[in-house]
C-alpha cells in the first residue's frame, strides 16, 4: 500500500509526501508524490500515527448502557471497539476497576465479563483496534490485592494504576463535589450518602497504605508499568517516585504535576479537561499544565473522540509551546513508549503501520480513514 499527497506528521516535522507499507509495517517515506495509479491520494490531509489510549473506562458504558441493564459481552465489546477506531485510537488500554467503590454498582458484576471479553476478542482477532488490560486498583478495599493477583494470573496486563477516591483528598479535596458526584452516580439520598462516605473513609484508613505498597511491589516484580493517580501534593509525587511509577495519571494540582514531570514521570491528563476548559472536579486545568510545559500525555478517559480533538486544540493554543508534532506525540509516541510499546506511536521506517488520515475542519481534525498494521479498519 502507498499513501501519497499527505502531510505526514513525524516526531519533529510535517512533510508533504508519500508513505509505503508492506506486511503491516512502514517500509519507506518520501517527500515526493507517488505516480502510481494504485496509490491512495490523501488530498493534502494530515497522516498521523494511530492514537494510543492508556486509560479509558468507555467499555463500561456498553456493558451497562442503562442502570440495571446488562448487555451481551460480544456486542458490547464490538460497539466499544468500533467507537475507539472511529476516534483514531488503534491501541487501547481498557481500564478495569479492581476493588469496588460501591458493591451495589455494576463494576464488580462486570469485572470478569469485561476481562473475558477483552482477552477473548483480542485472541480471536475480531477487534479493529488492539486492546490491552489496564488494572485500575481501588486501594481502600480489603479484596483489592487478592483480586489483582487473580487477574494477573489470568491475562497479560499492560499497565497498573493505584487509585484512592476517599473523600477529602486527591481528586475529591472538596467533599461537596464528592457528594454531588457519587449521589448522582449511584442514586443515593442524603442519609445513604453519609453512610457511604463514612464507610469509604474508614476503609481508606485501614487498607489504602498497605494495598498501595503491596500492589506496587507486585507490579515491580512482574515488570508491569505502574501509574499513580490523582496525586495532589509534593509528598504524593515523591511517594509515587519511590514506588517506581512511570506515569502520573491526572494529578490534581500544578505542584504535583510539576514535581512528577521533573522526576521523570510522564504526566497524563484527561482530554475532556482540555475540551471543557477545566476539571469537572474543580482541580487543575490540563491547559494550565500545558502552558507550564509539564503535560506529556492525554487520555480520552470517558469520551473517546476527545483524544484527537484535545491534541489538536493544544497544538492551536497560543498560550503554550506545543506545536502539532509535539501535541500528536502526547497521544501516540509518548504513551506508547511509557509502557514499552516501542513498535508503534510514530511514523517511521520499521514501525507498525497504525495510521490515521484526518482533515482540518472547524478547528478540529475530522478522521477520514484509519489503518491498523496496514489493514484499513475505518
Amino acid at each position: 500500500m502507498i499513501i501519497t499527497n499527505v502531510n505526514i506528521v513525524l516526531e519533529d516535522e510535517v512533510v508533504l509526501g508519500s508513505l509505503e507499507v508492506r506486511e503491516g509495517n512502514i517500509i519507506a517515506l518520501s517527500d515526493t508524490q507517488s505516480q502510481l495509479s494504485a496509490a491512495i491520494n490523501g488530498d493534502g490531509a494530515y497522516l498521523l500515527p494511530g492514537l494510543v489510549e492508556l486509560h479509558t473506562d468507555n467499555l463500561e458504558k456498553f456493558f451497562t448502557p442503562r442502570p440495571k441493564v446488562s448487555w451481551p459481552s460480544a456486542s458490547a465489546m464490538a460497539s466499544h471497539d468500533a467507537l475507539m477506531i472511529a476516534s483514531g485510537i488503534t491501541t487501547v488500554l481498557d481500564a478495569i476497576a479492581v476493588g469496588y467503590i460501591n458493591d451495589h454498582g455494576a463494576r464488580l458484576a462486570n469485572l470478569q465479563r469485561m476481562v473475558d471479553a477483552i482477552t477473548s476478542s483480542q485472541q480471536a482477532g475480531v477487534n479493529r483496534a488492539e486492546h490491552m488490560l489496564h488494572l485500575r486498583c481501588e486501594l481502600p478495599n480489603p479484596d483489592t490485592v487478592d483480586m489483582f493477583e487473580t487477574l494477573v494470573q489470568q491475562a497479560p496486563i499492560a499497565m497498573v494504576s493505584l487509585m484512592d477516591h476517599t473523600p477529602g483528598q486527591r481528586q475529591f479535596v472538596d467533599s461537596e463535589k464528592y457528594r454531588t458526584y457519587y449521589m448522582g452516580k449511584y442514586g443515593l439520598n442524603e442519609q445513604e450518602m453519609a453512610q457511604f462516605e463514612a464507610e469509604q473513609t474508614a476503609a481508606a484508613v485501614q487498607w489504602s497504605t498497605p494495598n498501595r505498597q503491596a500492589i506496587a511491589a507486585l507490579a515491580r516484580a512482574k515488570h508491569l508499568p505502574l501509574a499513580s493517580h490523582d496525586d495532589a501534593t509534593l509528598a504524593h509525587a515523591n511517594e509515587s517516585v519511590a514506588l517506581g511509577c512511570a506515569i502520573a495519571e491526572f494529578p490534581t494540582t500544578e505542584e504535583a504535576a510539576s514535581a512528577s514531570h521533573q522526576a521523570g514521570l510522564k504526566v497524563m491528563m484527561g482530554a475532556p479537561n482540555i475540551i471543557r476548559g477545566g476539571s469537572h472536579s474543580g482541580n487543575v486545568a490540563a491547559a494550565t499544565l500545558a502552558d507550564a510545559g509539564v503535560l506529556d500525555i492525554l487520555s480520552s478517559d470517558y469520551y473517546p473522540a476527545s483524544l484527537l480533538d484535545a491534541a489538536y486544540q493544544v497544538a492551536l493554543s497560543p498560550t503554550n509551546q506545543y506545536d502539532l508534532c509535539q501535541a500528536i506525540k502526547m497521544v501516540s509516541a509518548t504513551p506508547a513508549n511509557a509502557i514499552g510499546l516501542n513498535d508503534r506511536g510514530c511514523i517511521a521506517e520499521g514501525k507498525r503501520a497504525d495510521l490515521v488520515l484526518a482533515k482540518p475542519t472547524d478547528e478540529r481534525l475530522r478522521i477520514m480513514q484509519v489503518w491498523r498494521q496496514g489493514a484499513r479498519v475505518f
